[in-house]
């Protein structure tokens, strides 16, 4: 029965926390507050609170309280390819996607040796910027081998993995993901809502057909208050 009232007590804290009518930097009510507005004891309080601590919804300062946690973060999958289509449906989100260029050409030094091609091969470079609910967040850029079908603008604020997957003969396959941390650039400032934040978050992806062959390279960078990469860890 204490079991269901602690439960009780968590899941109606986390429904006023994503509601907002707890929002991000106030103070929670004391335990003594809590207590006596669930008519339970402080202890059944505790045991709903640390849930909360546990599960990234607050944040517990001794002498001086419980403070909710921003939780306004989408969860992005490190493991997997999930087109930005797809991940923005299963989140209910709205999103669009605005291309800021499209074209093809000759690689920098930089793009050949990630994508590791000779200068003289062409490539597609695509660099898109993400909004979700109305703010400016993630910028794309993108630069596939020249060898795929052609790309319009119309295909790249749509998919071009969904493109891809109903044209290419071989299939996509894995990517290598790295992900770093990193000062913001004059690139990020001018189409980025950043919002002063010094830092974002950069997941550069080497990503291989079936048949092993490296076709693209990509830097999505994310501001940094807005996501949380996420995966799923199995002990061997």
């Amino acid at each position: 029965m204490l079991d269901n009232i602690y439960l009780s007590i968590y899941h109606d804290l986390v429904n006023q926390i994503e509601q907002g009518t707890l929002p991000p930097d106030s103070k929670l009510p004391s335990e003594n507050e809590l207590a006596v507005q669930y008519g339970t004891s402080r202890e059944t309080v505790r045991k709903a609170l640390h849930l909360l601590s546990q599960h990234g919804y607050i944040h517990k300062i001794k002498g001086k309280g419980s403070f909710v946690l921003h939780v306004n973060k989408f969860n992005f999958p490190v493991s997997g390819l999930v087109s930005f289509k797809e991940l923005t449906k299963r989140m209910r989100k709205n999103a669009t996607t605005k291309v800021i260029s499209l074209k093809r050409g000759r690689p920098s030094p930089y793009i050949a040796t990630q994508l590791n091609i000779s200068r003289t091969e062409e490539v597609w470079e695509v660099i898109r910027v993400r909004e979700i609910d109305g703010e400016k967040i993630i910028l794309d850029k993108d630069y596939f081998r020249s060898f795929i079908p052609p790309l319009t603008v119309e295909i790249c604020e749509d998919s071009i993995y969904e493109y891809l997957d109903q044209t290419l003969t071989v299939g996509i396959s894995f990517a290598k993901k790295f992900i770093t941390i990193e000062n913001i650039t004059e690139e990020d400032q001018a189409w980025l809502d950043h919002k002063q934040y010094p830092m974002i978050a950069v997941v550069r992806n080497y990503v291989h057909l079936e048949d092993n062959t490296l076709f693209q390279y990509s830097e999505s960078r994310h501001r940094p208050d807005k996501f949380r990469f996420v995966d799923f860890a199995r002990r061997a």
